[in-house]
């Protein structure tokens, strides 16, 4: 069996989520699966992060903007390469492509009528979301397989659309097992340099999406320095610096700039270096399918605060500190406790530690490769 896979932005210096999830899924196939040939379809770039090995040939394709590339170029180069399944890892996949369809369906938080999300976001990120808008209905109507990565999700998805079991499965996300409690202390050290981090700093993943609650969290961490004798810094990643300041001047606290480090971006490679070194981290989002940054928090070695909202208590399961993420206060109140409570801390670092071993990248990559096996089955019976 000959296996498409979509990887348009892998090759991407600045990758996030959904293109690290696609990526562990190759790397991972490529380990335990020596059978069936794959195809990997990925937009020209400066990151060559996979390689070629005996049945997974790389074709860099060209073709366009992201639509145009997904909608034309992607169907024609599946076709021309004899391809009998196309698995779409990022939510979308082309339209009219006569190829049989496995998706991988994140979200479905740009088709729900949350009011937040719809008002707020880049333009960059409103365009993206009216271009699911369109293209997610019907792709998911005419996939032989739609994979999601939560049980959340899962009930969201099937409700929303409508779906039975059969079509519909969640696999859940793994953990990369470079995020590990680090003892090399000239590493730890080389990156505090490198990134400015000071001694002491709440780490927090935010970024413009809506979802991720910046505003909140800033608002949090504003009220948690007004109350405490000692003061800490916020570390954040790649954000703008007007947007954070506007967001700083929107809840009354723009003398929090001076407390805020922002590091410009972070490769995944480095990441686990800065979350070893901070005293809490901070992910209370507003929604998510799944929060992969939970576990990386959790294996590390850290205390999380998370969300009480969709997918995140079924990810956590009682390994980090819940809060409901539109009351500021309650993140306030989760970063001094731990910081007050050693046993309290200590607690969520072992349970979080444990928890996170039972994610794997392996795993998520097997249970997909039975799904091209059960379909590729399916089509030979058919044949």
């Amino acid at each position: 069996m000959k296996i498409g896979i979509e990887g348009q932005r892998l090759f991407r210096t600045k990758k996030h989520g959904m293109d690290m999830v696609a990526l562990e899924l190759i790397k991972n196939l490529q380990k335990i699966d020596k059978k069936n040939e794959y195809v990997i379809f990925v937009k020209p770039d400066e990151d060559r992060c996979l390689k070629d090995t005996d049945n997974f040939k790389i074709v860099e394709l060209s073709g366009g903007p992201y639509p145009m590339w997904e909608q034309w170029a992607l169907p024609r180069a599946a076709k021309k390469y004899g391809c009998d399944i196309l698995h779409c890892t990022s939510n979308t996949a082309p339209v009219f492509s006569k190829i049989p369809l496995v998706l991988i369906l994140h979200d479905i938080i740009y088709l729900e009528s949350i009011s937040i999300f719809k008002r707020a976001g880049t333009w960059y990120q409103k365009l993206g979301n009216m271009y699911r808008r369109w293209v997610v209905p019907p792709v998911v109507r005419r996939s032989k397989k739609v994979v999601t990565v939560s049980n959340y999700e899962k009930d969201r998805i099937a409700k929303f659309f409508r779906m039975n079991g059969d079509r519909l499965s969640a696999i859940y996300n793994g953990v990369g097992s470079h995020f590990q409690k680090i003892t090399d202390v000239d590493y730890l050290q080389n990156i505090k340099a490198k990134y400015g981090l000071p001694d002491h700093f709440l780490f927090f993943l935010g970024n413009t999406d809506p979802k991720k609650n910046t505003k909140g969290v800033l608002k949090a961490f504003a009220d948690f320095n007004a109350q405490s004798e000692k003061k800490y810094k916020l570390v954040m990643l790649d954000y703008d610096e007007k947007a954070l300041q506007s967001l700083l001047a929107e809840i009354g606290h723009p003398e929090a700039r001076f407390y805020i480090q922002l590091t410009g971006y972070v490769p995944n490679a480095e990441m686990p270096a800065i979350i070893n070194q901070c005293d809490v981290f901070l992910y209370p989002s507003l929604r998510e399918s799944f929060g992969i940054p939970i576990l990386e928090g959790m294996a590390c070695g850290v205390p999380v605060i998370t969300s009480n909202t969709s997918s995140m208590p079924e990810i956590a399961q009682g390994a980090a500190h819940i809060v409901d993420p539109h009351q500021p206060n309650e993140i306030t109140d989760g970063i001094i406790k731990i910081l007050n409570d050693e046993n309290y801390r200590n607690l969520l670092v072992e349970k979080g530690m444990e928890r996170s071993k039972y994610f794997s990248w392996k795993r998520m990559a097997e249970e997909n490769l039975k799904i091209y096996e059960e379909l590729g089955t399916a089509n030979n019976s058919q044949s």
